[in-house]
C-alpha cells in the first residue's frame, strides 16, 4: 500500500480535474486540434492507469462505450504526463500494439487499485500479461519497442496541444475539453459528452 502512495503521490500534480465551469460543463480549446477522421465525432479520453479518478470514471465510460452513436470514433490516449507514469503508457501501448487491450485494459486497472499493486515494474506487468493467458515475455519486448516509444510521444505532443495538465480529460472532435471537475460529476460529463456530440453532429 505503501509502495502504491508513493506511485500516486508522484503523479498527484497532474492526476486530478480541472477547475470547475458550472454554466457550460466544458471548456473550449483555444487552438482547435484537427481529428485523425473527418467522417466521424473524435472523443479523446486522455487517461492514467495509476489514477484513481480515471479507475472511478471507467465505468461510465465504459456504460458510454455501449451506447455511443455510430458516427463517433473513441480514442484512448495515455501519455506519461509525470516521469512516474512511463511504465503504465508503455503497458497501454503494447497491449494496444498487440492486439489484447481488451483482455489487458480493465485487469491492469484491477490489479493497481483492487490488488493494491503500484505496477511500476515492467516485470510487474509482465507477470499481470502471464496471468492472463498471454506471452509475457513478448510484451516486455514490445513495451520497450520504438513503435510503443514512438506512441509515447504523439500522445505527449497530443497533451500538449489539447493543454491537458490532468486526467482524466475528455476532448470532444479536437474542439472542447471536458473533465469531472469541469462538469460537476462524472454522470454529468457524460450528459456534456453526448450534448457536445449531437452539437457536433448537427453542424
Amino acid at each position: 500500500m505503501r509502495a502504491l502512495s508513493g506511485l500516486l503521490l508522484a503523479g498527484l500534480i497532474a492526476c486530478f480535474s480541472a477547475t470547475a465551469n458550472a454554466q457550460t460543463g466544458y471548456e473550449l480549446l483555444k487552438t482547435p486540434q484537427q481529428t485523425a477522421n473527418p467522417e466521424k465525432i473524435e472523443v479523446q479520453e486522455f487517461f492514467w492507469y495509476g489514477c484513481p479518478h480515471c479507475f472511478q470514471f471507467e465505468p461510465h465510460i465504459v456504460d458510454w462505450k455501449k451506447t455511443k452513436p455510430d458516427n463517433v470514433e473513441f480514442i484512448s490516449i495515455a501519455p506519461p504526463l509525470n516521469p512516474a507514469w512511463k511504465v503504465h503508457s508503455q503497458a497501454f501501448y503494447a497491449a494496444q500494439v498487440l492486439g489484447v487491450l481488451d483482455q489487458f485494459h480493465e485487469p491492469m486497472f484491477n490489479a493497481i487499485h483492487v490488488d493494491k499493486n503500484p505496477m511500476r515494474k515492467p516485470k510487474d506487468v509482465m507477470k499481470l500479461v502471464e496471468s492472463l493467458g498471454l506471452d509475457g515475455e513478448k510484451f516486455g519486448k514490445t513495451m520497450k519497442s520504438f513503435n510503443v516509444d514512438a506512441k509515447i510521444r504523439q500522445s505527449l505532443q497530443q497533451a500538449r496541444d489539447a493543454g491537458i495538465s490532468a486526467v482524466p480529460t475528455v476532448i470532444i472532435n479536437g474542439k472542447y475539453r471536458t473533465s469531472g471537475s469541469v462538469a460537476g460529476s462524472y454522470p454529468n460529463l457524460i450528459k456534456v459528452l453526448n450534448e457536445l456530440i449531437e452539437k457536433e453532429t448537427a453542424g
